[in-house]
């Protein structure tokens, strides 16, 4: 059967649709010609956060409960008045990616299948120097809404003590962002220094409720996720419908909502009235260009009180300063001269945890097992509903940010593992650790595996001929 076709007259140009019935989202009956009828109605405040920003395009081509991949350089086959940049990646790869600049581009990405818009926090005409640093407010599992409201509001007040204002969204997930416009003076490493600043200020205002910590076994309330400004990172923008069952948007508010929105208010269905109606919240962004000088003297003074670098994502290069890259549960502890507990072999901060094993095992100081591994999320958490049924006794001992549910980057795509912190079961009753159920192997599929974070392609393992 031929596809089915339509053409939309934006900006002055025809728009090809495909399949514009093709439903993209079961559960709401929201089809492909819908997702692009939503981005128009709220074009301006869309474009505002994507125009003339290179974008890496998150395809999914079978709709939201389908897989996705990510897609950074362009389509060879592209109409001549879609724009591309070419970036440069650590490797010394190169890519031409999109840039939208006006509502047809739009129009032309979402018909490739992009549900939300990951643009990069540069300009086209400056890829060196990000115009925004971008505050993701993560809350680990059981955080209510509540909490990651007030820690919000702890943000919003840290930014304005150095002089700078936020422009808050939900991230149509569970979380919020945080959006700052900054004068395009700094390199990619200084603005995430200065995101790690500002994260470490929050913790400090909110020890209770908010962390800084990397690390997910050490991390409690909400986390704010400073290498989101590594270069790079890409986050949804304003606007972007998210593939949630319901088509959940990461949509603007103002401060003066902050204690009064839910999450799942702002819908593919409900934000173009609420635009229509009160307009964009975040469209003053442009004109509230601030500067990093502030977080970045108080990056200077916690350096001095010995507040290092943190911790990169694992697929980035070893930075000069990082501490270990290595998970709490993973660490290898070293003896002093004098048989003590002592510093780590790569001299960081000194252990505090029991002495090292006779055979120099790795004994963590989290007690931390894997379950599974997956493709799909929904099978790790199929494995992890058959541990728990296998453990009942332990599995009843877990609060919910004992359950890691990782969301890892593979060459195109993510998969998903879960572990299990098992730090409230007693030592005599913890389960061992036992073969992965499901064990997905994300790098079957190549020769070695590429986590080394410069972005090469890894040759593919050649199929046997007869």
């Amino acid at each position: 059967m031929p596809k089915r076709e339509g053409t939309i007259r934006i900006a002055g140009r025809d728009v090809t649709i495909t399949n514009p019935d093709k439903v993209y989202f079961p559960r709401a009956g929201h089809t492909k010609l819908d997702l692009v009828r939503y981005y128009l109605a709220v074009a301006d405040g869309a474009l505002r956060g994507v125009a003339g920003r290179p974008m890496a395009l998150k395809r999914f081509v079978d709709g939201a409960e389908g897989p996705f991949f990510f897609q950074k350089r362009a389509p060879a086959s592209r109409p001549d008045w879609i724009e591309t940049v070419e970036l440069s990646f650590p490797s010394g790869r190169t890519a031409e990616e999109i840039v939208v600049r006006d509502a047809a581009q739009l129009a032309w990405v979402v018909n490739l299948g992009c549900i939300d818009l990951n643009p990069h926090p540069v300009r086209a005409d400056d890829l060196d120097h990000p115009d925004e640093l971008r505050v993701d407010l993560d809350p680990v599992p059981g955080v209510p809404w509540s909490q990651i409201r007030e820690v919000a509001g702890v943000t919003r007040e840290a930014l304005e003590a150095v002089g700078l204002v936020g422009w808050p969204k939900t991230s149509g997930s569970r979380g919020i962002h945080i959006n700052v416009r900054i004068e395009r003076r700094w390199t990619f490493p200084e603005v995430r220094r200065a995101a790690l600043a500002l994260a470490r200020d929050v913790e400090r205002r909110a020890p209770a409720i908010a962390t800084s910590k990397w690390w997910k076994e050490e991390r409690h309330g909400v986390f704010l996720d400073y290498n989101q400004n590594a270069k790079d990172r890409t986050v949804a923008s304003a606007y972007s419908i998210r593939p949630t069952p319901d088509a959940r948007v990461s949509a603007p508010f103002s401060w003066d909502e902050l204690t009064a929105i839910e999450p799942g208010d702002f819908t593919l269905a409900t934000v173009p009235g609420r635009y229509a109606a009160v307009g964009d919240p975040g469209g003053g962004i442009d004109e509230a260009v601030g500067s990093l000088e502030g977080l970045l003297e108080l990056a200077a003074r916690d350096e001095a009180e010995g507040l290092g670098d943190a911790p990169w994502p694992p697929h980035y290069r070893k930075q000069e300063g990082e501490p270990p890259r290595v998970m709490p549960s993973r660490r290898r502890r070293v003896a002093d001269e004098h048989g003590q507990p002592g510093q780590e072999a790569t001299g960081a901060e000194p252990w505090t945890g029991p002495r090292p094993t006779p055979t120099g095992r790795r004994k963590g100081s989290m007690p931390v097992i894997e379950i599974a591994r997956a493709a799909a999320q929904a099978d790790v958490l199929a494995g992890l509903e058959r541990w728990k049924a296998r453990w009942p006794s332990a599995a009843t001992l877990l609060e919910p940010s004992d359950i890691l549910v990782d969301s890892m980057r593979g060459r195109s795509t993510t998969w998903t593992r879960i572990r299990i912190n098992l730090r409230n079961v007693p030592e005599d009753e913890r389960p061992p650790q036992e073969a992965l159920d499901p064990d997905f192997n994300p790098w079957s599929e190549y020769e070695w595996p590429d986590r080394s974070g410069q972005l090469e392609r890894a040759p593919r393992k050649t199929k046997a001929t007869d």
